[in-house]
């Protein structure tokens, strides 16, 4: 754990809060040589109505998790997810562990557990370091 992992992840908090999903507000920070290179939160895709969960209280399919939100974003800007550090509110599932995978990311630190593992799995089982802070 570095010195500024708690405060990244406060910030994370923070920027969860801009979510409209009622479910769950999670919130994302990629740090680079300890600059803040993309964020992200989780909502629907750019151009959609900002309403997450359907009249059942499900969250649509096409919602986006923070961490896709902050990878994509990052993608659009002239910077690279090479060897960054993901601060992420809540454990990444499966799809969000494939992104941060292929983008070169090589640490994930994160904040609750999510009910599945397979995320956490499959990113420990590539070789990237995962680390469970308390909030």
């Amino acid at each position: 754990m570095t010195k500024f992992d708690d405060k990244y992840m406060s910030m994370a908090a923070i920027w969860a809060t801009n979510s409209y999903c009622k479910r769950r507000q999670v919130g994302a920070l990629l740090v680079k040589d300890r600059m803040i290179i993309s964020d992200g939160y989780n909502g629907t895709p750019s151009g959609f109505e900002n309403i997450c969960e359907d009249e059942n209280g499900v969250t649509k399919p096409y919602v986006l998790h923070a961490e896709a939100n902050a990878i994509s974003k990052v993608a659009k800007s002239v910077n690279s997810a090479e060897g960054a550090t993901l601060y992420v509110t809540a454990s990444p599932c499966m799809e969000c562990a494939k992104l941060i995978i292929q983008s070169g990311i090589r640490r994930v630190v994160y904040r609750d557990e999510y009910r599945l593992t397979d995320g956490i799995d499959l990113l420990r089982r590539a070789g990237v370091e995962v680390e469970k802070i308390d909030g």
